[in-house]
């Protein structure tokens, strides 16, 4: 199957526009016959917000209109799209990503990790378990940009079952790091396709850096961004690889699983909780 990552700009709290403006990359991805499409992270929205009141001007309800426009979009094209949001939930504003396709919205994920930059110095941690959907012929699970930071994030998706990892994210810079090589690592340590799509532009005096990237379960780069320009990446993906996880180099003498030899009986100072204070008094 054929999936795409669209880098693009955002203008900043004009969702009417933004809408349109993904419709349009939408319908362009699925001519080059893409069944999936990864827009950025706050795609709808903007991110870049100086206060929780600036954000609950724009936050969308999901499903809501604004969402309901890209649904009607992948039902139109027989689609699938994994685009992001500041979502409204009464008081609250989460940092979400959402998974469109012909039958409706198939799942939301709300950002776990929040930086101490743009929306996330305001949005609510996410509160819900982590999930992998089915999208088509491929499972999915979704994160958004500072979470592929937190391996443990990856590995339960892909426990969960994940073939695909989808992340939405705002790289500014100082991120270069994660994308030339943190997204190959996920890929790799848990043997899932994982595509990253970032945006472009500038946002209340930040740039984002671009370099969107789609990684194969061996580690090995199938399409990537060098540069901070707007592009749509493209990548042929087989789904039935991300399910074996058994990687026979020599057959009798060489073999790994990294979800068979794992020790999770080992790993319980992982899941205690810390002290240590959060940037901004979080």
């Amino acid at each position: 199957m054929k999936i795409a990552a669209v880098q693009t700009d955002i203008r900043w709290g004009d969702v009417e526009a933004n809408v349109v403006r993904l419709i349009e990359s939408l319908k362009e991805t699925a001519r080059q016959g893409a069944v999936f499409t990864i827009f950025p992270e706050c795609a709808l929205t903007g991110y870049c917000f100086a206060s929780l009141d600036e954000a609950r001007k724009v936050a969308q309800q999901v499903p809501g209109p604004a969402t309901q426009a890209l649904v009607a979009a992948c039902q139109e094209l027989g689609v699938h799209a994994v685009f992001g949001t500041v979502e409204a939930d009464g008081s609250r504003v989460f940092n979400t990503a959402v998974l469109a396709g012909p039958t409706g919205i198939i799942g939301t994920y709300r950002k776990v990790h929040l930086p101490y930059l743009g929306v996330d110095k305001f949005a609510t941690y996410g509160d819900r378990p982590f999930a992998v959907h089915s999208a088509g012929d491929v499972k999915v699970g979704m994160e958004i940009c500072y979470d592929a930071a937190f391996p443990e994030e990856s590995r339960a998706l892909t426990i969960l079952g994940a073939e695909l990892i989808a992340l939405p994210t705002n790289w500014p810079p100082g991120a270069e790091c994660v994308a030339g090589h943190v997204l190959n690592t996920r890929a790799m340590e848990n043997a899932v396709y994982f595509a990253a799509c970032n945006r472009v532009g500038t946002e209340a005096g930040f740039r984002f850096i671009g370099r969107s990237r789609i990684c194969a379960p061996d580690g090995s780069t199938l399409a990537t961004s060098d540069g901070d320009a707007e592009e749509i990446l493209y990548a042929e993906i087989d789904p039935a690889i991300a399910r074996s996880k058994r990687v026979v180099r020599k057959v009798g003498e060489h073999a790994i699983d990294r979800l068979a030899d794992r020790r999770p009986e080992m790993y319980g100072l992982l899941t205690q909780p810390h002290q240590l204070e959060r940037p901004g008094g979080r």
